[in-house]
């Protein structure tokens, strides 16, 4: 690609492979953006490339593990090499743990889980801060993933949880620490978006009441739209929360 080809809007999307990431990715791909999918399974980021048709042509796949802080800066740099820069970072990679009792979750899982949703988070967010900062023209936009699970918690889920929670104050930190910067940073919350990692709650999951409940769903495009329309803001306007939910799930009033 030469320099006069570099397009004008680029995102790296995290946890590209499947789920909200796809989404994302596809609907910023269809939107005209260039993307970087950085994700740990290579043949999923592919599969991606090859669904977005034609616009594929402006996607990169980047596999990586985003609790690998060196991995982490090398597919930033291999980004901005590729591309030019970095316009939008949606920092989407996570994970859960087993729906367990507290005093029963395996050490070795709440570490994963803190390792991936809460250190993976801040590393793609120090290496944003970095290639945006040093940029021409300076500044970017970057969107974590939060969840429903940021403000309420289901039973049975004190890593996620705990960990969703930390990553509202990563958002209001680089919120602040960005402003100088031209750098905007915010959440999206998303509830019941039909994905794999979701797919359980219609078969019915534990409730706050102790009654086990199926719950609705939503298109999980409609997450992606979501993040497309966040990304295209200008950078003198910030969404510092976005929720996006199925209407009909338990979320306020949850308990």
């Amino acid at each position: 690609m030469s320099s006069t080809d570099k397009p004008a809007r680029v995102a790296l999307v995290t946890g590209a492979g499947t789920g909200i990431g796809r989404a994302a990715a596809l609907a910023l791909l269809a939107d005209g953006w260039s993307v970087a999918l950085l994700g740990r399974r290579a043949p999923l980021l592919h599969d991606v490339v090859r669904d977005a048709g034609a616009a594929g042509a402006r996607a990169l796949a980047v596999p990586a593990d985003v609790t690998d802080p060196a991995a982490v800066r090398a597919a930033f740099d291999q980004t901005v090499q590729h591309f030019g820069r970095l316009d939008v970072l949606f920092n989407n990679a996570g994970m859960g743990a087993p729906a367990v009792p507290l005093e029963e979750l395996a050490v070795e899982h709440w570490k994963a889980v803190v390792d991936v949703n809460l250190n993976g988070m801040f590393y793609c967010i120090q290496n944003a801060f970095r290639v945006m900062k040093a940029q021409s023209p300076r500044g970017g936009r970057i969107i974590n993933n939060g969840s429903i699970s940021a403000h309420t918690p289901r039973p049975q889920s004190v890593a996620y949880t705990a960990t969703k929670h930390a990553v509202m104050g990563l958002t209001k930190t680089a919120a602040l620490d960005g402003r100088n910067w031209d750098i905007a940073v915010g959440q999206i919350d998303v509830g019941n978006a039909r994905t794999e990692l979701a797919e359980r709650m219609t078969q019915g999951v534990l409730q706050a009441s102790g009654a086990i409940a199926s719950e609705p769903m939503m298109d999980v495009d409609i997450v992606g739209q979501s993040v497309l329309y966040m990304a295209n803001l200008p950078l003198s306007a910030n969404v510092l929360f976005h929720t996006v939910m199925a209407t009909k799930m338990p979320f306020v009033g949850r308990g």
